[in-house]
Formats: C-alpha cells, structure tokens, sequence
C-alpha cells in the first residue's frame, strides 16, 4: 500500500463514518457489535464518532462482525492503516516553532515508562551535551536559547525511576564528528556516564565482525503504543500495534549485537581518547 504524507493522519472520520454505515446497513447496534468484538459500547460509539482511531485488529473484528465483503475489506483496511499513521514534516516543525515540538516530546516522555531509541547516525538530544545540542540544530533560524534550554530539561527524564530508557547508538552515531575532536570527547564521555544511571541501559553496535541485519532509520518505541520513525524530510508516527511490533522486533535484532555495560564503556573511553589525540 502507498501512502501519501499529505493524507497520513487525516483519515480518521472517514473511516468513522465507513464503519458506522457499515453497522446501520447490517442492521445492528453498537451494543450487539460490541458484545461481537468483544470491546465497550463505549469504545464502538468512540470510533464511530471519531473520538477514537481503532487499530486494524479493532476494525479486522468490525468487519468480521459485520460480514463485510472482500473489497469493502480491502477498502476499510486501507484507511485503517493511514488514519493509524502521522506526518510531520520538518518545514511544518520549523514553521510552528522547535521550541514546540520538545513540549510535545515532553508530555509524550512523561505519558510514557518504557521508551527504545535505536540511533542510527546521530545522538539523540535526551544523551547530547550542550555543544552537541547546539550543532544539531545549527541550521535552525532565528534565537535557538529556548529550544537548546528545552532539550536540556528533558534529559531529566532520565533520571525517572519509574522509567526505562534503552538506547543502541551504532558506531557510526557515537563517532560522527559533529562538533569539534574536544567536544566530541566530552560527548562519549557524557555518554558513559549516561549507561551508569540506574534507569538506563545504553549499547553500542561497532563496525566489527559480521551484521547481516540492513538498517535504515532511526527509530524510537513508546512503551509498545507507538514508534517513530524518522527519514530525511520528516518523522513518521506509526500507533498501528502491528507496526509497532514489528518495529520492536527490528530493535530485539539490532539488540543481540549491542555491546553493554563495562564492555561499551571501555568502547566509549577509547573512541574518547581518539578524539583526544586529535586536538593535540
């Protein structure tokens, strides 16, 4: 299936109002399909009010409910499947304020307990030093204070002990020379002392030996309701459960090559040094 960006997200009362006609010509009410589905009446009235987009399990039981035929299957899968997906593009991210975008972050992170990154090229703002903060978002108009002061309160997170935190930085993401050989030393030191925290449990992949997996984006898993999937342009919001089990086996794969603990701070302290020698 295709999805267009400009579509991604807005489906959601068109597939309400599919799944509603669906039962009224079936004849049936939200009780009895309810009852079918083994869900609330409640819940049905959300999804056929648009209060609530139903996960393609959710509307795989509708239809069955309901005898839907082949096609109207297809169809109402269809929407299923992009009312379950956001976009968000970076020119609309910047036009709205980055300053912004860490409020969204901030509520999502504290809403959530278990959270996976899986950082394919770069570190992520919850493990960067100031300076690294700083450089990612060297690009960005006008006064950056806010949104550098925002990313910098959010790593308190961590530090949340009803929270769990497991990051897989690839090699290729510690080792990126973002800012300067001095800079970037005290960033993989700020990342050992980051593996320490007793919430946190941070691995690295090196570019050694033999990796049959083919990764192709960073990624992140909230608890198992939602992964983000970011591209070069934008971030795609998957909330589908399929989707986001399939990304949690992806990060399950990439996991058994991460090196953790003592043996990734060894890692850590010597691409530091490497670093270190640089400047001199």
């Amino acid at each position: 299936m295709t999805l267009d960006p400009e579509t991604l997200g807005h489906s959601r009362n068109d597939l309400a109002e599919m799944l509603r006609d669906l039962r009224r010509r079936a004849g049936k009410t939200q009780t009895w399909l309810a009852r079918r589905c083994t869900m609330s009446q409640t819940k049905v009235s959300n999804i056929e009010s648009g209060k609530l987009t139903p996960s393609l399990l959710d509307v795989e039981m509708m239809l069955q409910a309901l005898g839907a035929n082949d096609s109207t299957v297809a169809q109402v899968a269809a929407l299923a499947r992009t009312a379950n997906t956001e976009w968000q593009d970076h020119r609309s991210s910047r036009r709205r304020g980055l300053d912004k975008k860490q409020d969204d972050l901030s509520r999502l992170e504290s809403t959530s307990t278990e959270f996976r990154f899986f950082l394919l090229s770069m570190i992520t703002g919850l493990l960067a030093t100031p300076d690294y903060v700083r450089a990612s978002i060297a690009d960005v108009p006008g006064d950056q204070s806010k949104i550098i002061t925002k990313k910098l309160e959010r790593q308190q997170v961590l530090y949340d002990p009803e929270k769990s935190f497991t990051f897989i930085l690839t090699e290729q993401a510690v080792r990126w020379p973002l800012i300067s050989p001095v800079a970037m030393s005290m960033q993989l030191d700020r990342l050992a002392s980051v593996s320490r925290i007793p919430s946190v449990r941070l691995g690295v992949i090196p570019l050694s030996g033999h990796i049959p997996e083919r990764p192709l984006n960073t990624f992140t898993i909230y608890d198992r309701k939602l992964a983000t999937v970011e591209t070069g342009t934008g971030a795609l919001l998957l909330h589908d459960r399929r989707d986001v089990l399939a990304y949690l086996s992806d990060f399950e794969s990439y996991e058994r090559y991460a090196i953790f603990g003592n043996a990734c701070r060894e890692l850590l302290s010597e691409w530091s040094a490497f670093f270190t020698r640089q400047r001199k």
